[in-house]
C-alpha cells in the first residue's frame, strides 16, 4: 500500500514536469517585477504561496505598480480568474467521491496548466487523488521557486525583457495545447477558440476574452461532435 501512495505520489510530479520547466522562469519574472515594483519580499512570496494566479499576481503587480487601490486590484483579479469557474466545473462530476476538504485543496491549486494535464486523464481523478494533488503541488512548488528566486535577484536584473522569460508561458502553453489536440474535434476546438479569443482580444475585450472564447469553442466542438455520432449512426 505504501509503495502504490509513493508511487502516485512520484508519478504525478513526473506529469507536472512540462508546467515545472515554464513556471520556474515565469514565476522568476514575476519576483523581479514584483520586487521592481515595491512589494515587500515577503508580500512577494505570499501571493505566490497564498493567490497562486500567475496572470493575476503579474496584473496585480502593474495595478499596485501604478499605483491602483486595493479594490480596483481586487476586482481585476476576480475577473481575471472567473476562467477556473469553468475550469472547475468541467473536473468536478470526476470527484464528487473525494473529501470536501481535499476538493477545496484540489481546487486551490488549480490552473491552466495543470487543469489541461488533469482533463487529458479526467476519468481516472476519481481513483488517482495522490497523483492528482502531487501534480498539483508540484506545479505550485515550481512556481514559489522561481518566484523566491525572482525575488532574491531582483536588485540585480534591470529589465527581464532581453532575457525572453515572458514568452516561457507562451511556449509553455503551446507544448500543453499539442498534446490536447489528439483528434479532429480537440484541433478544431482549439483553432475556433485562438481565432474568437485573439478577435476579442483586438476589440478591447481584455479581461473576459479567454472565458467568451472558451464558452463559444467548446459549444462550437460539443455541436460538431454531437453531428458527427449523429450522420455515423
Amino acid at each position: 500500500m505504501r509503495s502504490a501512495k509513493y508511487k502516485a505520489i512520484i508519478t504525478g510530479a513526473q506529469r507536472a514536469m512540462p508546467v515545472v520547466l515554464g513556471y520556474v522562469p515565469i514565476g522568476f519574472a514575476y519576483g523581479v517585477l514584483a520586487g521592481k515594483s515595491g512589494i515587500s519580499e515577503m508580500n512577494t512570496f505570499a501571493m505566490s504561496l497564498l493567490l497562486f494566479a500567475g496572470s493575476a499576481q503579474f496584473i496585480a503587480v502593474g495595478l499596485f505598480a501604478a499605483g491602483a487601490g486595493p479594490a480596483a486590484i481586487i476586482l481585476t483579479t476576480f475577473i481575471v480568474n472567473l476562467r477556473h469557474l469553468l475550469m472547475a466545473a468541467s473536473l468536478a462530476p470526476f470527484l464528487s467521491r473525494w473529501k470536501r476538504s481535499t476538493q477545496a485543496f484540489f481546487a486551490f491549486e488549480l490552473t491552466d496548466e495543470t487543469f489541461a494535464l488533469h482533463s487529458t486523464k479526467a476519468a481516472s481523478l476519481e481513483t488517482c487523488t495522490l497523483e492528482a494533488l502531487s501534480l498539483n503541488v508540484t506545479a505550485q512548488s515550481a512556481w514559489v521557486f522561481g518566484g523566491v528566486l525572482g525575488i532574491l535577484a531582483a536588485g540585480l536584473i534591470d529589465d527581464i525583457r532581453p532575457l525572453g522569460l515572458d514568452y516561457a508561458l507562451s511556449a509553455m502553453f503551446i507544448g500543453l495545447l499539442v498534446g490536447q489536440c489528439l483528434d479532429f474535434i480537440r484541433l478544431l476546438t482549439a483553432i475556433i477558440a485562438g481565432i474568437v479569443a485573439t478577435t476579442l482580444y483586438l476589440l478591447g475585450l481584455e479581461q473576459l476574452y479567454v472565458i467568451v472564447a472558451s464558452v463559444i469553442s467548446a459549444t462550437i466542438g460539443l455541436g460538431v461532435e454531437q453531428w458527427i455520432k449523429q450522420k455515423s449512426s
